[in-house]
């Protein structure tokens, strides 16, 4: 991938006398010695292709030039015993195409010539914050720490410059989502050469983790739901914890992480292999706005418009159902939007300034119907990259035609 190509274009939105200081992060303790599983910062992996913890990118773009350097830890013997080797020099420089990397040691160093010599005015740090209600994250923390330390300067957040790059995926990240996706598709596959009524739905969801380690993904893009009969109703129910009846639809909202990037995928499968013919009517329903979306979905549409031609084609398979009378009534069975970004985050970033779709966006396709009195929830989703004409479905090969599902799910 090309990352100096990508932190040219931040340099580009940067102003002049100002730095970028951005930390991949560290490790989130939750009790005693116990820490949860890393996670980079995913600007800085986006930045530097780099995803371990205790590293800073520092983006300088002063009067008279524009310099990258790289923070890392310097290895110690002792702890890579305990913990596992460390990035060296000479493999960071490959991975980010930053000729100057430095030891963590020197960054405060660093940092002081650069504020004492450098008139630099403002500086920027990854500051995204979801909810009001959000710990701050290690960013965060920094860059309130940078505020207090240097009180003249301004301290300015640089994530929706990031995110509006993201959300074109360049070749190599479109590689990326396909190989996710393709080994989404091996799991699904195996899932459904192994579900049967009595099933426990956690075991369908193992079914399916098993195989997408098995096949070289680094785990789940996020939590898997498998939901079946009523839970499917629910729109992140992910307690699969119940028993798979015959009879009944599972629902599967899952998608495999793979070299950092996601893939996003929902079926909806008959337990025993065969739909009822109740099950088949909602199922075709949601199948011909699934179909509509990914035919019509094109450069300088908004993720609004989408959802409105998903409501449309749902809201008229409900009325001839006889469970609504009126097009607006849709809501009552279809509650949520049709797509969302996605990439290095499953609901990946996005910026308000940029809301028509534009060739290299990733966007899932994903309407669904919920039905609590007749226990049935089907959605089904796929991943559309949008193209200069229009979008190619990545995930088409994944079978969702239900014929083809019983046929598949028979022959086992």
């Amino acid at each position: 991938m090309n990352f100096a190509e990508r932190r040219k274009q931040v340099f580009e939105k940067m102003e002049r006398q100002s730095a970028l200081i951005l930390f991949s992060g560290i490790e989130s303790h939750v009790s005693a010695d116990e820490y949860a599983p890393f996670e980079a910062d995913r600007n800085f992996f986006y930045l530097t292709g780099l995803r371990r913890d205790h590293m800073i990118l520092l983006m300088k773009k002063t009067l008279k030039e524009e310099q990258v350097i790289l923070f890392i830890e310097e290895a110690d013997p002792t702890q890579e015993r305990w913990y596992g080797r460390k990035v060296t020099v000479d493999e960071a420089k490959e991975i980010s195409g930053i000729d100057n990397v430095m030891f963590l040691d020197s960054f405060e160093g660093a940092v002081d010539r650069m504020m004492a010599r450098e008139d630099i005015d403002s500086l920027y740090f990854d500051c995204y914050r979801y909810q009001f209600e959000d710990m701050p994250d290690y960013n965060m923390i920094k860059a309130k720490e940078f505020a207090e330390k240097y009180p003249g300067h301004a301290v300015k957040n640089i994530s929706q410059v990031i995110a509006e790059l993201r959300m074109q995926k360049d070749g190599d990240e479109v590689a990326l989502v396909r190989e996710a996706i393709g080994i989404t598709d091996k799991a699904l596959q195996y899932v459904m050469k192994h579900l049967e009524p009595g099933m426990a739905e956690y075991q369908a969801q193992a079914d399916f983790e098993y195989m997408i380690r098995y096949n070289g993904a680094e785990g789940t893009a996020f939590p898997t739901i498998a939901g079946s009969g009523a839970n499917g109703t629910m729109l992140h129910y992910d307690t699969n914890l119940d028993i798979c009846e015959d009879g009944s639809l599972l629902l599967m909202d899952l998608g495999a992480k793979y070299r950092g990037y996601c893939a996003d995928i929902t079926r909806t499968y008959p337990v025993n292999g065969t739909y009822t013919e109740r099950q088949r009517q909602v199922y075709d329903i949601v199948l011909a706005a699934n179909r509509e979306v990914a035919k019509t979905a094109k450069p300088g549409m908004t993720l609004k418009e989408l959802n409105e031609i998903a409501k449309k084609v749902l809201a008229a398979g409900c009325m001839k159902l006889g469970l609504i009378e009126k097009e607006d009534e849709i809501d009552t069975y279809y509650m949520h939007g049709v797509s969302h970004h996605l990439g290095i985050d499953v609901h990946d970033v996005t910026a308000a300034c940029n809301e028509k779709l534009q060739p290299g966006a990733i966007i899932t396709d994903e309407p669904g119907l919920y039905i609590d009195e007749w226990e049935i929830g089907i959605r089904i989703e796929d991943d559309l990259l949008i193209t200069e004409n229009g979008c190619e479905c990545l995930s088409e090969a994944i079978i969702r035609d239900p014929d083809e599902i019983e046929a598949f799910m028979k022959d086992r």
